[in-house]
């Protein structure tokens, strides 16, 4: 299996993973530091990796600003909870055969190593989208299934479907990220050995996964969509692990803390923060994470926590920016309970994105202009005029966001009418599209804790399965 591309990771295994350590030759004096090094390097017991799904940097500046001034400030001078770690990279998302990525591609290549096709998981990108037979002969290595066979726990946790690109990523592999439930796979692709997603989740080992998604894993006796009836792959698991199927967040609290648990609980995504009701009986992204840090410290070998906030992506897709600086701002809760509730010492955590989106913070907008409103000057004017009395107007004599998209459903046709404003509105555009796209620009990447000085520069995203593998001492 060749990592791609080859360049890049020749220079990696020789430069930035060892900490800018140069060598003298094999046997030489350098090569013995370097051993030296390593050896010495403090090890991570437990990792945690943050993926907030389509959190580019555009997204944390504006849920900066958007958290600052939801507690009173003008919000420009807020810090997330993770913007405070010492270790920051850059981070390149395109897939093998995409300049702008998807969450499956870039998902499969922090779980395996390897960089791949848009739209697969979990297979090396010589294989076709599609192709089962073809795809079967070019499984990667799953960083999910190495924890688990080493020993250690291992916990998953997302608001989209379990059952969604980027917690599949962790467990499954598939030439098509889209098979989730058996009636997906097509007829004529069924009989190559591919599993769907739902099926390979309910057959991994694991020690708990939470999220939404129930309806991929029952037959329409259980309100599910698989093509048998009856089927009822949670009481599977249940019956081959001992474990507990939760289906509120209430169930999660109360279920055995030393049995594996699985958490469906929606029948799809789970709900935007926005739309939660105060007797909601979903858990919170923050609750997961605790419940998930609590359970999975358990395990003296240490664990691997994946947590995505996936609905980030979903609220852009639908050019809704306040809603996805809503789930922002809900992930950069889970992210400080994670902080203040584990060892620093022997805990890596790391905070990242798997692409961005086409998501702008434009205009001239005066210190502490609310976010999601419209742009108005500073007192003595911005580039584009003098301060006047209310909105900045565009030529078309009509005000605008500091927020907007390049392209999605908010596209205008014809006259530009006045933009709508706060947390509910869908920000304007500029080509129309049923669904905003993703962008391509570098991500960035936090850490902190041991093995975290390997986060810097500007790295592949496939980098981030070594840095994991070495902060457990296992590269």
């Amino acid at each position: 299996m060749i990592r791609f591309p080859i360049a890049l990771a020749i220079i990696a295994a020789t430069g930035p993973l060892l900490g800018g350590c140069t060598t003298t030759g094999a046997g030489g004096a350098g090569a013995g530091m370097v051993a030296s090094a390593e050896a010495d390097a403090p090890r991570a017991k437990n990792v945690i990796l943050f993926i907030g799904d389509g959190m580019g940097i555009s997204t944390i500046t504006a849920a900066r600003i958007y958290a600052g001034q939801k507690l009173g400030q003008s919000g420009e001078e807020h810090v997330l909870p993770f913007e405070t770690f010492d270790h920051v990279a850059l981070v390149k998302t395109y897939n093998t055969d995409a300049q702008v990525p998807d969450s499956a591609g870039t998902a499969s290549a922090m779980h395996t190593g390897v960089k791949t096709r848009i739209g697969m998981l979990g297979i090396g990108p010589e294989a076709p989208r599609g192709d089962c037979r073809v795809g079967e002969e070019h499984h990667l290595p799953l960083l999910g299934e190495e924890v688990k066979r080493r020993g250690l726990a291992l916990g998953i946790v997302s608001t989209a479907r379990l059952t969604h690109a980027t917690p599949a990523s962790v467990y499954a592999r598939s030439v098509d990220r889209n098979w989730e439930m058996d009636g997906e796979i097509p007829s004529e692709q069924a009989n190559f050995g591919c599993r769907d997603i739902a099926r390979q989740l309910v057959d991994a080992d694991f020690d708990l996964a939470l999220g939404g998604g129930r309806g991929t894993f029952y037959g329409s006796a259980g309100q599910g969509g698989r093509t048998r009836e009856a089927d009822d792959l949670p009481a599977e698991w249940a019956a081959r692990t001992g474990g507990t199927v939760v289906a509120t967040g209430a169930a999660l609290e109360a279920a055995p803390a030393n049995r594996p648990v699985l958490g469906l609980f929606s029948p799809s995504h789970m709900t935007y923060s926005v739309d939660r009701t105060a007797d909601s009986s979903e858990p919170t992204l923050t609750a997961m994470t605790a419940a998930a840090i609590e359970r999975l410290r358990r395990d003296p070998e240490g664990y691997y926590l994946m947590v995505e906030s996936g609905r980030i992506d979903h609220a852009h897709h639908a050019g809704q920016a306040g809603y996805a600086l809503e789930e922002a701002v809900e992930f950069a809760n889970a992210i400080q309970y994670a902080i203040d509730n584990t060892d620093p010492d022997e805990t890596l955590i790391m905070v990242t994105a798997d692409h961005s989106h086409v998501f702008t913070i434009a205009g001239y907008p005066r210190r502490g202009n609310r976010i999601l409103g419209l742009v108005e000057a500073p007192e003595g004017g911005g580039e584009d005029g003098p301060a006047g009395e209310g909105p900045v107007l565009a030529k078309d004599g009509k005000p605008y966001t500091t927020l907007g998209y390049a392209n999605g459903p908010g596209a205008v046709a014809g006259e530009r009418p006045v933009p709508e404003t706060g947390v509910d509105a869908r920000q304007q555009a500029l080509v129309p599209l049923g669904s905003e796209t993703h962008g391509g620009e570098d991500v960035a990447l936090y850490a902190e804790g041991p093995g975290a000085d390997a986060v810097k520069g500007v790295i592949e995203q496939n980098r981030i399965y070594d840095i994991i593998r070495r902060a457990f001492g296992w590269e």
